[in-house]
C-alpha cells in the first residue's frame, strides 16, 4: 500500500505537457532568435523556459549550445544602444527639459537602464533606454 501512495505522489509531481525550450544550434551572444534556433523537449527544468513563443525575437545575451535548456537570464530584449554609441541624452522633470550627447558604456535594450557619461560635463548617469534609441534620465 505505501509503495502505491510513493507512486502516485511522484506522478503528481510530475507536471502535464510541460515543454523547455532547448537550442537547436550553437547560438552566438548578441544573435536574434528564430523559431529555427528552438526545439521544445517535453521535459520540466526548474528554472528554464518553458514556451518558445515569448523568447522568439530577443536577444542571445549569452552564447546558447546545443541540448542546453534556455534560462530567463540568458536571452533579453534586443539592444538599441551598443557600448560606445553617442546617444541622446534627455532629463525631464517639472516642464524643464535638458538634452545633450552622451556616450553609452555598455548594451541595453529597449526599457533596461544603462550607464551614459555625458560628453559635455564627462559625468556617468543611469538612464532608460528609450524606444526612439533616447536615453532618458531621472532623478
Amino acid at each position: 500500500m505505501r509503495i502505491l501512495i510513493l507512486i502516485a505522489l511522484l506522478l503528481s509531481v510530475t507536471p502535464v505537457g510541460a515543454e523547455t525550450v532547448f537550442a537547436a544550434r550553437t547560438i552566438r551572444a548578441q544573435s536574434i532568435l528564430t523559431a529555427k534556433d528552438l526545439v521544445l523537449k517535453k521535459i520540466d527544468i526548474p528554472g528554464a523556459i518553458t514556451g518558445a513563443q515569448q523568447i522568439i525575437g530577443q536577444e542571445a545575451r549569452v552564447a546558447l549550445y546545443v541540448g542546453r535548456p534556455i534560462r530567463p537570464g540568458d536571452i533579453g530584449p534586443p539592444a538599441m544602444v551598443d557600448r560606445n554609441q553617442i546617444v541622446p541624452l534627455v532629463f525631464n522633470a517639472n516642464g524643464l527639459m535638458i538634452s545633450t550627447e552622451g556616450r553609452s558604456l555598455a548594451r541595453a535594450g529597449v526599457g533596461e537602464y544603462v550607464r551614459v557619461m555625458n560628453l559635455s560635463s564627462r559625468h556617468t548617469v543611469m538612464g532608460m533606454v528609450m524606444p526612439d534609441g533616447r536615453v532618458m534620465v531621472s532623478r
